[in-house]
């Protein structure tokens, strides 16, 4: 990934560790939900189908720190619903920063300027916010006008405030080359924001909306066009090379789900964030009774049009740590 150059270098140190261990499977990012609870209803997102007594739950402090230490992960992605609804939300961030965690806390960015003096900059924190397009495009996908502004106001004054602000963007089959350009274009240059990432939507089973997701084939030309020209390389995109090169369609890659697992309420998710079979207590569990082999593209038909991080960043990454070639480009910026 393109990170900063401490992070790299503990991210480095973390993986040789793996190596040395002969540890086959492990944690490179923690999808840490600690609700499911949010204050949008995205059609592309199925967290708030769950049940009401499920929705009204929080995750204790205790039980959410408790899980990143026992896989012993670098960095957490703290997801949901919408963070910024949990009333210990920062103790936890505070937890992760205190064992020297990554954290990333993503938000639709609707409560961040109320909840932001509960928060330090750290280099070891960075906001998340969700932007899905321009502000028709995004307000359209989020089902409520004003997000888009209220997501931008927030991110000036997190920016103003010393954090690290990063954001996250899904793309549709609605969407075009042109459109992947402008909300880049956007967001490198008049938001200001330090990293991007980028992700082409998958059919995740509990979404209201089953229609506007992208095939492989889409994606890549999608990806393709958008990236024409070495646009890609001006855009400050916090994804490695490789990764790049596989939403495009120039390389190909397995699923390697394990390397970002998914903790919620409901235990250890299986296989991924995005796919439900079954949950587990601990992450032992989840690591040594479940059949990676038998999920990815060509394997299970689930997975037949995921192009998503959570299966296919893993991959990139260390395959770029294994390849001095491709160290060498992420670091030059791919």
């Amino acid at each position: 990934m393109a990170i900063p150059l401490r992070q790299n270098v503990r991210i480095g140190a973390y993986l040789f560790k793996q190596k040395v261990l002969r540890h086959t499977k492990f944690p490179l990012i923690v999808e840490l939900e600690p609700l499911f609870a949010c204050n949008l209803k995205c059609g592309g997102c199925g967290k708030i189908q769950h049940p009401a007594s499920i929705l009204k739950q929080r995750m204790p402090v205790e039980q959410a720190v408790g899980a990143i230490e026992e896989c012993g992960a670098p960095m957490v992605s703290l997801a949901g619903g919408e963070p910024l609804m949990h009333p210990q939300i920062d103790e936890i961030v505070r937890q992760l920063i205190k064992r020297k965690k990554y954290v990333y806390l993503c938000t639709n960015a609707l409560l961040l300027r109320k909840k932001m003096d509960l928060f330090k900059p750290s280099r070891y924190f960075a906001w998340a916010v969700h932007i899905d397009g321009l502000e028709e495009r995004h307000d359209e996908s989020v089902a409520k006008e004003g997000t888009f502004a209220e997501a931008v106001a927030a991110i000036a004054e997190a920016k103003r405030r010393g954090f690290t602000v990063t954001t996250n963007t899904t793309f549709f089959n609605t969407d075009t080359p042109q459109t992947v350009i402008d909300v880049l274009n956007f967001l490198n240059d008049e938001a200001g924001v330090d990293k991007m990432m980028i992700s082409p939507a998958y059919a995740y089973e509990r979404a209201p909306d089953q229609e506007h997701f992208l095939g492989v084939q889409e994606t890549r030309e999608l990806f393709h066009k958008a990236f024409a020209d070495g646009r890609r390389k001006k855009w400050r995109l916090n994804h490695s090379p490789l990764f790049l090169d596989f939403l495009e369609g120039k390389v190909d890659f397995d699923c390697t789900a394990w390397g970002i697992p998914s903790y919620s309420l409901l235990g250890w998710q299986r296989p991924c964030y995005l796919m439900s079979d079954g949950y587990v207590a601990t992450y032992k569990e989840l690591i040594e009774t479940t059949d990676w082999s038998k999920y990815g593209r060509g394997r299970d038909p689930r997975c037949a049009n995921c192009m998503a991080h959570c299966g296919y960043e893993p991959t990139a990454v260390l395959a770029t740590m294994g390849s001095l070639k491709q160290s060498l480009r992420a670091a030059a910026g791919g």
